[in-house]
Protein backbone atom coordinates (compact mmCIF):
# COMPACT_ATOMS: atom_id res chain seq x y z
CA UNK A 1 0.00 0.00 0.00
CA UNK A 2 1.11 3.54 -0.82
CA UNK A 3 1.38 6.04 2.15
CA UNK A 4 -1.23 9.08 1.80
CA UNK A 5 1.78 11.31 1.47
CA UNK A 6 3.15 9.77 -1.68
CA UNK A 7 2.41 11.20 -4.87
CA UNK A 8 4.12 8.66 -7.46
CA UNK A 9 5.27 4.90 -7.25
CA UNK A 10 6.82 2.04 -8.90
CA UNK A 11 6.32 -1.04 -8.15
CA UNK A 12 8.49 -4.15 -8.52
CA UNK A 13 8.72 -2.73 -12.25
CA UNK A 14 11.06 -4.40 -14.61
CA UNK A 15 11.79 -3.38 -18.03
CA UNK A 16 14.12 -4.35 -20.63
CA UNK A 17 14.40 -4.89 -24.64
CA UNK A 18 13.56 -7.73 -26.89
CA UNK A 19 16.85 -9.11 -28.99
CA UNK A 20 16.63 -10.09 -32.30
CA UNK A 21 17.43 -13.90 -30.66
CA UNK A 22 13.97 -13.65 -28.51
CA UNK A 23 15.93 -13.09 -25.60
CA UNK A 24 15.27 -9.85 -23.40
CA UNK A 25 17.95 -7.73 -22.31
CA UNK A 26 16.96 -6.37 -19.31
CA UNK A 27 17.87 -2.74 -18.20
CA UNK A 28 16.27 -1.90 -14.42
CA UNK A 29 14.82 -5.54 -12.71
CA UNK A 30 12.18 -4.93 -9.59
CA UNK A 31 12.65 -1.32 -8.69
CA UNK A 32 9.99 -0.03 -5.96
CA UNK A 33 10.45 3.95 -5.86
CA UNK A 34 8.26 6.31 -3.95
CA UNK A 35 8.00 9.56 -4.70
CA UNK A 36 6.46 11.58 -1.63
CA UNK A 37 4.55 14.85 -2.03
CA UNK A 38 6.77 17.46 -1.71
CA UNK A 39 9.77 16.15 -2.53
CA UNK A 40 12.36 16.98 -4.82
CA UNK A 41 13.97 13.38 -5.61
CA UNK A 42 17.57 12.68 -7.43
CA UNK A 43 18.35 9.52 -9.15
CA UNK A 44 22.03 8.98 -9.94
CA UNK A 45 24.07 6.21 -11.32
CA UNK A 46 26.69 5.13 -14.19
CA UNK A 47 25.97 5.57 -17.85
CA UNK A 48 23.52 2.86 -19.04
CA UNK A 49 22.03 1.70 -15.79
CA UNK A 50 18.11 3.06 -16.80
CA UNK A 51 18.05 6.56 -15.08
CA UNK A 52 16.11 7.57 -18.30
CA UNK A 53 14.20 4.95 -18.61
CA UNK A 54 12.88 5.34 -15.40
CA UNK A 55 11.96 8.96 -16.08
CA UNK A 56 9.56 7.49 -19.12
CA UNK A 57 8.16 5.06 -17.26
CA UNK A 58 7.18 7.41 -14.53
CA UNK A 59 5.51 9.61 -17.19
CA UNK A 60 3.76 6.80 -18.75
CA UNK A 61 5.82 7.19 -22.18
CA UNK A 62 7.17 3.36 -21.45
CA UNK A 63 5.20 0.63 -20.06
CA UNK A 64 7.33 -1.50 -18.41
CA UNK A 65 7.86 -5.51 -18.80
CA UNK A 66 6.27 -6.18 -15.43
CA UNK A 67 4.96 -4.01 -11.96
CA UNK A 68 2.74 -1.21 -11.87
CA UNK A 69 2.80 2.43 -11.60
CA UNK A 70 0.72 4.01 -9.35
CA UNK A 71 0.39 7.93 -9.32
CA UNK A 72 -2.09 9.97 -6.57
CA UNK A 73 -3.43 6.42 -5.82
CA UNK A 74 -4.36 4.90 -9.16
CA UNK A 75 -2.74 2.66 -11.57
CA UNK A 76 -0.50 5.29 -14.55
CA UNK A 77 -1.81 3.28 -17.85
CA UNK A 78 -0.31 6.23 -20.34
CA UNK A 79 0.36 10.09 -20.20
CA UNK A 80 -1.43 12.91 -17.92
CA UNK A 81 -1.26 16.53 -18.23
CA UNK A 82 -0.12 16.14 -14.30
CA UNK A 83 3.38 14.80 -14.93
CA UNK A 84 5.61 16.64 -17.01
CA UNK A 85 9.07 15.49 -18.49
CA UNK A 86 11.66 18.13 -19.45
CA UNK A 87 14.27 16.14 -22.02
CA UNK A 88 18.36 16.79 -21.57
CA UNK A 89 17.77 18.22 -25.15
CA UNK A 90 14.43 20.90 -25.72
CA UNK A 91 12.11 18.89 -27.93
CA UNK A 92 11.52 22.48 -29.39
CA UNK A 93 9.37 22.50 -33.09
CA UNK A 94 11.53 25.01 -34.84
CA UNK A 95 8.85 26.35 -37.04
CA UNK A 96 7.07 27.58 -34.15
CA UNK A 97 7.71 30.85 -31.67
CA UNK A 98 8.33 30.64 -28.80
CA UNK A 99 5.09 31.46 -27.53
CA UNK A 100 3.13 28.51 -29.86
CA UNK A 101 6.07 25.88 -28.53
CA UNK A 102 4.83 26.98 -24.87
CA UNK A 103 1.11 27.05 -26.04
CA UNK A 104 1.20 23.62 -27.79
CA UNK A 105 1.03 21.76 -24.32
CA UNK A 106 -2.43 23.41 -24.00
CA UNK A 107 -3.99 22.90 -27.35
CA UNK A 108 -6.23 20.34 -26.45
CA UNK A 109 -7.14 21.45 -23.14
CA UNK A 110 -11.04 21.49 -23.61
CA UNK A 111 -11.58 23.33 -20.23
CA UNK A 112 -9.75 26.40 -21.41
CA UNK A 113 -10.88 28.89 -24.13
CA UNK A 114 -8.23 30.26 -26.17
CA UNK A 115 -7.96 33.46 -25.19
CA UNK A 116 -7.12 31.66 -21.23
CA UNK A 117 -4.80 29.17 -23.05
CA UNK A 118 -3.01 32.18 -24.47
CA UNK A 119 -2.50 34.02 -21.40
CA UNK A 120 -1.19 31.12 -19.42
CA UNK A 121 1.26 30.77 -21.80
CA UNK A 122 2.43 34.48 -21.59
CA UNK A 123 2.85 33.92 -17.90
CA UNK A 124 4.75 31.46 -17.97
CA UNK A 125 6.75 32.63 -20.53
CA UNK A 126 7.49 35.27 -17.99
CA UNK A 127 7.93 33.40 -14.98
CA UNK A 128 10.97 31.85 -16.98
CA UNK A 129 11.98 35.47 -17.99
CA UNK A 130 11.64 35.31 -21.17
CA UNK A 131 9.28 37.84 -22.05
CA UNK A 132 9.73 39.80 -24.79
CA UNK A 133 10.43 36.79 -26.88
CA UNK A 134 7.23 35.36 -27.45
CA UNK A 135 7.63 35.77 -31.47
CA UNK A 136 11.60 34.54 -31.58
CA UNK A 137 12.15 30.95 -32.80
CA UNK A 138 14.32 28.15 -31.63
CA UNK A 139 17.30 28.96 -33.94
CA UNK A 140 17.15 32.81 -32.65
CA UNK A 141 17.49 31.73 -28.71
CA UNK A 142 20.76 30.74 -27.09
CA UNK A 143 20.52 27.30 -25.16
CA UNK A 144 19.64 27.99 -22.02
CA UNK A 145 16.84 30.14 -23.83
CA UNK A 146 15.67 27.18 -25.21
CA UNK A 147 15.99 25.04 -21.91
CA UNK A 148 13.81 27.69 -20.26
CA UNK A 149 10.91 27.30 -23.00
CA UNK A 150 11.44 23.90 -22.33
CA UNK A 151 10.82 24.47 -18.73
CA UNK A 152 7.49 26.99 -19.41
CA UNK A 153 6.18 24.37 -21.54
CA UNK A 154 6.58 21.54 -19.19
CA UNK A 155 4.98 23.66 -16.33
CA UNK A 156 2.38 25.51 -18.48
CA UNK A 157 -0.18 22.47 -17.72
CA UNK A 158 0.44 22.84 -13.81
CA UNK A 159 2.18 19.66 -13.54
CA UNK A 160 1.83 17.90 -10.13
CA UNK A 161 5.43 16.11 -11.11
CA UNK A 162 8.31 17.63 -12.97
CA UNK A 163 10.60 14.88 -14.46
CA UNK A 164 14.00 16.08 -15.51
CA UNK A 165 16.47 14.19 -17.22
CA UNK A 166 19.86 16.11 -17.16
CA UNK A 167 17.79 19.23 -17.47
CA UNK A 168 21.44 21.36 -17.09
CA UNK A 169 24.34 18.70 -18.95
CA UNK A 170 24.25 20.98 -22.03
CA UNK A 171 24.84 24.52 -20.13
CA UNK A 172 27.31 26.64 -19.27
CA UNK A 173 28.40 26.72 -15.69
CA UNK A 174 26.25 30.17 -15.04
CA UNK A 175 23.07 29.14 -16.96
CA UNK A 176 23.16 25.80 -15.40
CA UNK A 177 23.24 27.51 -11.98
CA UNK A 178 20.94 30.06 -12.96
CA UNK A 179 18.16 27.66 -13.98
CA UNK A 180 18.51 25.19 -11.35
CA UNK A 181 17.56 28.04 -8.86
CA UNK A 182 14.68 28.82 -10.68
CA UNK A 183 13.11 25.08 -10.45
CA UNK A 184 14.44 25.39 -6.73
CA UNK A 185 12.73 28.49 -6.30
CA UNK A 186 9.41 27.46 -8.44
CA UNK A 187 8.93 23.78 -6.44
CA UNK A 188 9.59 25.40 -3.20
CA UNK A 189 6.48 28.33 -3.53
CA UNK A 190 3.69 26.70 -2.86
CA UNK A 191 1.49 28.56 -5.12
CA UNK A 192 3.28 27.61 -8.38
CA UNK A 193 3.72 24.26 -10.05
CA UNK A 194 5.15 21.17 -9.31
CA UNK A 195 4.35 19.69 -6.48
CA UNK A 196 7.49 17.18 -6.53
CA UNK A 197 10.35 16.81 -8.46
CA UNK A 198 12.64 14.06 -9.84
CA UNK A 199 15.79 14.39 -11.64
CA UNK A 200 17.89 12.33 -13.06
CA UNK A 201 22.26 13.60 -13.80
CA UNK A 202 25.27 12.61 -13.58
CA UNK A 203 26.44 15.83 -11.84
CA UNK A 204 26.66 14.30 -8.48
CA UNK A 205 26.56 18.37 -6.76
CA UNK A 206 24.10 19.69 -8.56
CA UNK A 207 22.02 16.76 -7.11
CA UNK A 208 22.92 16.83 -3.73
CA UNK A 209 22.62 20.69 -4.12
CA UNK A 210 18.89 20.07 -5.01
CA UNK A 211 17.60 17.35 -3.74
CA UNK A 212 15.81 15.79 -0.40
CA UNK A 213 16.71 12.17 -1.06
CA UNK A 214 19.28 10.67 -3.71
CA UNK A 215 18.69 7.17 -4.74
CA UNK A 216 21.68 4.96 -6.23
CA UNK A 217 21.55 2.86 -8.91
CA UNK A 218 24.10 0.14 -10.20
CA UNK A 219 24.24 -3.50 -11.49
CA UNK A 220 23.30 -4.55 -14.76
CA UNK A 221 20.18 -5.02 -14.81
CA UNK A 222 19.92 -1.67 -12.32
CA UNK A 223 19.20 -2.06 -9.07
CA UNK A 224 18.89 0.46 -5.72
CA UNK A 225 22.46 0.02 -4.20
CA UNK A 226 21.78 3.12 -1.42
CA UNK A 227 19.12 5.59 -0.71
CA UNK A 228 20.76 9.08 0.86
CA UNK A 229 18.73 11.40 3.00
CA UNK A 230 20.51 15.25 2.38
CA UNK A 231 19.14 16.64 5.47
CA UNK A 232 20.76 20.28 4.76
CA UNK A 233 19.08 23.07 4.91
CA UNK A 234 18.44 25.78 1.70
CA UNK A 235 20.28 27.21 0.59
CA UNK A 236 22.71 25.08 0.05
CA UNK A 237 26.55 26.08 0.32
CA UNK A 238 28.72 23.99 -1.81
CA UNK A 239 32.04 24.65 0.43
CA UNK A 240 30.54 23.46 3.67
CA UNK A 241 31.89 20.52 4.87
CA UNK A 242 28.64 18.54 5.14
CA UNK A 243 28.29 19.45 1.19
CA UNK A 244 31.34 17.66 0.42
CA UNK A 245 30.88 14.42 2.67
CA UNK A 246 27.91 14.02 0.50
CA UNK A 247 28.88 14.72 -2.63
CA UNK A 248 31.59 12.28 -1.64
CA UNK A 249 29.36 9.81 -0.30
CA UNK A 250 27.21 9.26 -3.16
CA UNK A 251 30.43 9.57 -5.94
CA UNK A 252 32.02 6.75 -3.77
CA UNK A 253 28.50 4.47 -3.87
CA UNK A 254 28.51 4.93 -7.54
CA UNK A 255 32.30 4.39 -7.98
Amino acid sequence: MSSPETLLELRNVTHGYHMRAGATLKIIENLNIQVGYGEFLGIVGPSGCGKSTILRIMAGLIKPLSGTVIFRGEVLTGTTPRISLMHQTPPLLPWLTVGENVYLALISRSDLTEEEKRLKASQLIELVDLAGYESAYPHELSGGMKQRVALARALVTDPDLLLLDEPFSNLDPLTSLSLSREIEYMWLESTLPPISVVMVSHNIEEVVMLSDRIIVLGGRPARILAEVPIEMGRPRNKKSEEFYRLVDEVFSLIS
